[in-house]
């Protein structure tokens, strides 16, 4: 699946979760923890993880400052997954029940997707046909319950994950590792000739051949460590081809 594919259906994600950004190092970005001011003076605007305070910008968030225009947010990297509707998460199915598949995508989050959901017939008594208990599946959020979270596959691009393996990040890491338009995510897909599903909930699978995979594996594991790192992308590029500056 492709990262024009995986990001299609995702409506509110962009304004919500700051999918695909790239760090620009040319611009001053520095962490922050919450109550820090972020910037002074009443031409600013609260943007993400922010308040107004006076003439102050303050952060709600530890994370990374940026000023974009009027506008100052956080770029969170570090808190738990918090669902919204048009999320594409990835999720392993963990008990199954006549009416669909209970999820788990990470977090405190009970997950359902229900059988009225999925875009073709499957029969209501053999619904582990279509997936097992321990499948992995990319869905997609229909809704967000006190209850717990609403799943479909009505959407280009999802559906079962087979073969391969899944790991876990934290989910404020996910635009460093996807990269501005899907550059750091392709340079590593095309650079381990793998196969790589992101899902905004941190959970990332990844199918290849075992070299590739692991390789994949550790280039993202290099990501998270080193987020707020300048020339991350400079950095990512020579590990993978295997030079040890």
């Amino acid at each position: 699946m492709t990262y024009k594919e995986f990001t299609e259906d995702q409506e509110n994600f962009e304004d919500n979760n700051i999918v695909g950004e790239e760090f620009d190092t040319k611009k001053e970005r520095k962490l922050v923890v919450p109550g820090e001011i972020i910037a002074e003076g009443e031409e600013f605007l609260p943007g993400d993880f922010t308040r107004k305070e006076g003439n102050n910008i303050v952060a709600n968030r530890y994370g990374l400052v940026e000023i974009n225009g009027r506008v100052a947010r956080i770029i969170p990297i570090s808190g738990v997954f918090e669902p919204r509707r048009g999320n594409n998460v990835i999720g392993r199915v963990e008990d199954i029940n006549f009416s669909g598949w209970m999820m788990d995508i990470g977090g405190p989050y009970s997950a359902f997707l229900p059988l009225m959901e999925c875009p073709r017939f499957i029969n209501r008594n053999n619904l582990d046909e279509f997936a097992a208990i321990g499948e992995i599946m990319a869905v997609k959020i229909a809704g967000v319950k006190k209850s717990g979270v609403d799943l479909t596959l009505k959407a280009r691009g999802l559906g079962r994950l087979d073969d391969g393996r899944l790991i876990k990040i934290n989910p404020h890491k996910v635009p460093r590792v996807i990269g501005k338009e899907g550059s750091m995510i392709n340079l590593i897909k095309d650079s381990t000739k793998t196969e790589i599903n992101v899902g905004q909930n941190g959970y990332i699978w990844i199918k290849g051949d075992a070299e590739g995979e692991n390789k994949a594996e550790e280039a993202i594991q290099l990501i998270v460590k080193d987020t707020a790192v300048s020339g991350l992308t400079d950095k990512v590029e020579n590990f993978l081809k295997g030079e040890k500056k």
